[in-house]
């Protein structure tokens, strides 16, 4: 199977609302080429530093999604040209990608991540964090980013009860939170095993990276 086919066959399987991250992190560009001359434009990564490099070296209309975990630190190498942040667990994760984006006279768009599984190695906040931030007068102040929606990680394991009772625990909040912040619209959750289970659960972006590229091989 080519990595063209792979993304056909999800791109037909899935409604049409539904937009497809294609996560390419370990990925040699030219597999990535691949994808984009099949026709995608939309790949995520989950170091900043290949991110980085992999923008130097690819067409300039790619949407660039940051799917891992940030480190201040690291934001500003992605910052002048990073499409969407999925992982944004806290506000002063969201004042640095603030002020990287001001110098670069944009507006960021993010995802707030909420903590969904029951590992306790996977990042986010409480739903109730999330309001919190939300309402707060710090982030009102904050005139170069952009929350579009949530973003969540289900546990990793065999039993699909389990996920599917996380994907509808960020689906509620998700709803929850709409009612007073109207500019969410996203919804990032679902992976190669589980996507067809998100977007039952309400899912609007997934994000596939082994059934388009095949398995990742791990230095």
């Amino acid at each position: 199977m080519s990595i063209k086919q792979n993304l056909l066959d999800i791109k037909s399987s899935i409604p049409e609302h539904i937009t497809l991250v294609a996560v390419s992190k370990t990925k040699p560009v030219s597999d990535l080429m691949e994808a984009y001359n099949a026709g995608h434009r939309i790949f995520g990564e989950n170091k900043i530093q290949e991110m980085v490099e992999k923008h130097q070296q690819m067409p300039k209309d790619i949407h660039w999604h940051m799917i891992g975990h940030v480190q201040r630190n690291k934001v500003k190498y992605m910052a002048e040209f990073v499409s969407l942040i999925h992982g944004v667990d806290s506000l002063k994760l969201l004042k640095e990608i603030n002020k990287q984006a001001l110098k670069h006279d944009r507006i960021i768009n993010c995802l707030l991540q909420i903590k969904i599984a029951e590992e306790d190695s996977k990042f986010g906040m409480s739903a109730e964090d999330a309001s919190t931030l939300l309402s707060s007068k710090e982030f009102l102040e904050l005139n170069n980013v952009s929350i579009k929606g949530l973003m969540g990680m289900s546990t990793f394991t065999a039993n699909m009860t389990q996920v599917e009772r996380e994907f509808k625990f960020l689906k509620t909040t998700f709803d929850k939170l709409q009612t007073d912040y109207n500019q969410l619209v996203t919804i990032s959750m679902g992976m190669s095993g589980d996507y067809k289970l998100a977007i039952e659960c309400g899912s609007t972006m997934i994000r596939v990276g082994s059934n388009i590229f095949g398995a990742r091989h791990y230095q």
